[in-house]
């Protein structure tokens, strides 16, 4: 992932201005991250933006503006994508236990796919199109399959999962997928898994999906109009761990793809990302409130932790491995101490790094957690001990934006209503 070119943001101002704790993400790291993978990819293959990795809508909207497509999880994400500016036939709606409702709102929006996770779900659809009267909707269906993939994070296919119908089953639904009006089976969809760093692994996953996409397509009878072979492209958060290889993935990509393209010359690709493209552009701002020893360890606690990014904890890992941190406005080179950096809740898991080397810190410093732009508040218990969430600021060229106005108390207990029955 390309490094940042440009003077990075003034978090000292930004602190005095929004408060701590505090989100910071900068806008030319997501559009050089953004150029990173498109200028990967071969032509005609299509980003689509994961909103769960950061469904702040202002940080939609900027994708949305560099040509990236919307893959959408929920109602709430679908109407941020379309309200971020992305065309309905620009989106992709996936997810497991779809809700009636949310059938509907894609039906009505006429985005580009429904990715159905089950038969069953397939057949809902089809009847819930068939009581309005529409014309087929086009679906997509999400395949499990019978292979496994190597290198990523956290596997999502090849095992039994809730995603996605497993592969022996679609072979055998041409018949009753013949038999449904109100869909159309347009494509395959197929995610192996998430934080791949070697470039290979993506490589090989797209090769294997985009031949077993041919092959239920030859079995069930129908067109294949779009392929969306996941992606799960990973950035590096720990010690020893390397970005992905973008020129190798390059290379790789174009000689996948191109042998599928020239058998299905006007088949949709669709590649799937969230962490690659917002990761590295963010910083998780937070105020040291007290350092304090205990039993020969210095902790740094700060007036925020786990409930703003749980994933700082170790991103699936069973060993604790530390995001970068470091203090900010700190001089380089200097002398440093270890020093575990907690929030302020009441549990010892709260603890966003574990004996971190920093130069010396004080109440009132800033530290700041690196690559915090996927996968913070949206994967965080922003409600434990009723902290509620943090503002978001999205700084463009120097210039700061306030994109998410910090929880207050009265946010929190306005949704509540007191009733007294004592």
């Amino acid at each position: 992932m390309p490094n940042p070119e440009s003077p990075e943001p003034d978090y000292e101002r930004l602190a005095e201005e929004f408060g701590t704790p505090l989100f910071v993400y900068d806008a030319q790291v997501v559009e050089r991250s953004h150029a990173a993978l498109a200028g990967a990819l071969p032509d005609g293959v299509d980003i689509m933006y994961s909103l769960k990795a950061n469904p702040n809508i202002s940080l939609c909207a900027l994708l949305g503006s560099l040509g990236a497509g919307a893959e959408v999880s929920s109602h709430a994400e679908l109407v941020t994508a379309l309200r971020a500016g992305i065309a309905p036939e620009d989106v992709i709606f996936l997810g497991p236990g779809k809700s009636t409702g949310e059938l509907e709102a894609c039906v009505d929006a006429g985005i580009a796919a429904l990715v159905c996770e089950s038969l069953d779900e397939v057949e809902r659809l089809d009847a819930l199109v068939g009581r309005r009267g529409s014309a087929p909707f086009p679906v997509m269906l999400r395949v499990n399959p019978s292979f496994t993939a190597r290198g990523q994070g956290l596997a999502m296919g090849g095992k039994p999962r809730q995603f996605g119908i497993d592969e022996v089953a679609v072979r055998d639904a041409k018949r009753r997928l013949g038999d449904l009006t109100g869909v159309r089976v347009v494509g395959i969809h197929a995610y192996m898994g998430t934080r791949f760093l070697d470039h290979t692994s993506v490589v090989r996953n797209t090769e294997r999906i985009l031949g077993l996409a041919e092959s239920l397509a030859a079995d069930l009878g129908v067109s294949l109009d779009a392929v969306d072979f996941g992606g799960g492209l990973g950035v590096a958060y720990f010690a020893h761990e390397n970005d992905p290889d973008m020129a190798g993935l390059g290379r790789g990509m174009r000689e996948a793809v191109a042998d599928f393209r020239s058998r299905n010359p006007h088949c949709r690709l669709m590649m799937e990302s969230g962490r690659y493209l917002t990761a590295a552009s963010g910083t998780y701002v937070v105020r040291v409130r007290e350092v304090k020893e205990s039993m020969g360890e210095l902790f740094a606690v700060a007036d925020g932790g786990t409930n703003h990014h749980m994933a700082a904890v170790g991103v699936g890992s069973f060993a604790k491995r530390n995001f970068p941190v470091r203090r900010l406005g700190a001089t380089e080179g200097a002398d440093t101490r270890e020093y575990s950096v907690t929030g302020p809740l009441c549990t010892p898991n709260d603890l966003v790094a574990k004996k971190v080397p920093l130069p010396e810190v004080r109440a009132g410093d800033l530290l700041g957690i690196g690559r915090s732009g996927a996968y913070g508040p949206t994967a965080s218990p922003g409600l434990f001990l009723s902290h509620g969430y943090p503002a978001e600021v999205l700084v463009d060229r120097g210039r700061a934006h306030l994109v998410r106005l910090p929880d207050t108390t009265e946010d929190l207990l306005g949704r509540q209503r007191l009733v007294r029955i004592r």
